[in-house]
Parts: structure tokens; C-alpha cells; sequence
């Protein structure tokens, strides 16, 4: 814009929708195979009885998860999912973080003081708006994460494959399994996160700590939790 410096101009919704889920990705890419242990050891033992579970445990700590499955199913299984989970992210993130300030801005009315009610429910809204749109990619992320290379064929051969596949055996409700609890804990920790960032970013900025206008793309993702 004529009059206005690169630094001057406020970064529009698209460009912190884009940019909350470029940077939700690269996170993504960086600890995929720490949240592909998360799930080994979360479905561990799910099929057996707690006490012969317990003595045949396949994986133990993250470490050892890890090591297990480069060393039984190779590098490239701690990857599993990823097409899934970068799609997961590119929708979950920019919904969650990159629309929060403009529905913040629409349930003040444009007003610059937003209150710390207002703030919550934009923080809630996009919390569980973000699940309802990408609960299908984080259904399909876990199923892959979870499939073992070895001691059997794979259920899934592509990340297209199982989304019908999902579709036709399960009903198209199946790639919503978990919603309700999903849309519950995300619209409170996304209230934790970016709320508390924004209150803190505020105070800085009338402490004239920090000036300018920075969206909460720092924000950390709990998708991967």
C-alpha cells in the first residue's frame, strides 16, 4: 500500500490462516516420529489382558519405542500417517490459531478493547471449529500411525485408500470417531493457549515492552500431544 511500510501493514485472516498452518507443518515434519511413539505405546496391549500386556510390552519409554521400530519395521515407519497428519495440520492449525483473531474481532464488534469473555469464546470457537473440520485427517494420522509393518500385511496402502476405505466399512461417521471429546479438549486448551497469549502480549504492548501487532502463530500445537 502507497503510505505504509512492509511492517506497517496488519497481516489479513488468509495470511494468518496460511501462516499458522505452514507453520503447524514444519513443527509437524520435526516431531511426527515423536507422536508416532505417543500413539505405539498409547494402543499397546489394547487386544490383550493388563497382566500378560504388561509382561509382553513390545515398547517401552519413547526411546525405546522409537529404537524398536527402526529396528523391526525401519526408519520410514516413524513417518507413518505423515501425508495425513501434514493435512491435519494445514486445516486444524489454521482454523485454530489463524482465525482467532478475527473471530475474536467478531464477537467484539471490530472494537480494539476485547474483553477476557470475548476472548475465550473466540478462543473455544476456533478450538472446536478446528476439530470439526480436520477430525477425518486426525482419524486417518492415528490409523496409520498405528499399523505395524511387520508380522502382517498392511490395512491401509495409501492415505487416499483410507479415507474410503474408512468410508465404506465404517460409514462416512467413522472418520469422525472421537469428535465430541476432540471438540471438548481443544476448545479448552486452545482457550489455555491463545487467550493467556494474548492477555500476556497485551500487557506487554501497553507496558510499551514490544510494539507492533503479532499474531499467535507462536502459539504450540496439542495435536501432536
Amino acid at each position: 500500500m502507497v503510505g505504509f511500510k512492509a511492517t506497517d501493514v496488519p497481516p489479513t485472516a488468509t495470511v494468518k490462516f496460511l501462516g499458522a498452518g505452514t507453520a503447524a507443518c514444519i513443527a509437524d515434519l520435526i516431531t511426527f516420529p515423536l507422536d508416532t511413539a505417543k500413539v505405539r505405546l498409547q494402543i499397546q496391549g489394547e487386544s490383550q489382558g493388563p497382566v500378560h500386556a504388561t509382561a509382553s510390552a513390545q515398547y517401552r519409554g519413547v526411546l525405546g519405542t522409537i529404537l524398536t521400530m527402526v529396528r523391526t519395521e525401519g526408519p520410514r515407519s516413524l513417518y507413518n500417517g505423515l501425508v495425513a497428519g501434514l493435512q491435519r495440520q494445514m486445516s486444524f492449525a489454521s482454523v485454530r490459531i489463524g482465525l482467532y483473531d478475527s473471530v475474536k474481532q467478531f464477537y467484539t464488534k471490530g472494537s480494539e478493547h476485547a474483553s477476557i469473555g470475548s476472548r475465550l469464546l473466540a478462543g473455544s470457537t476456533t478450538g472446536a471449529l478446528a476439530v470439526a473440520v480436520a477430525q477425518p485427517t486426525d482419524v486417518v494420522k492415528v490409523r496409520f500411525q498405528a499399523q505395524a509393518r511387520a508380522g502382517g500385511g498392511r490395512r491401509y496402502q495409501s492415505t487416499v485408500d483410507a479415507y474410503k476405505t474408512i468410508a465404506r466399512e465404517e460409514g462416512f461417521r467413522g472418520l469422525w470417531k472421537g469428535t465430541s471429546p476432540n471438540v471438548a479438549r481443544n476448545a479448552i486448551v486452545n482457550c489455555a493457549e491463545l487467550v493467556t497469549y494474548d492477555l500476556i502480549k497485551d500487557t506487554l504492548l501497553k507496558a510499551s515492552l514490544m510494539t507492533g501487532s503479532c499474531p499467535p502463530f507462536s502459539a504450540w500445537d496439542p495435536g501432536t500431544w
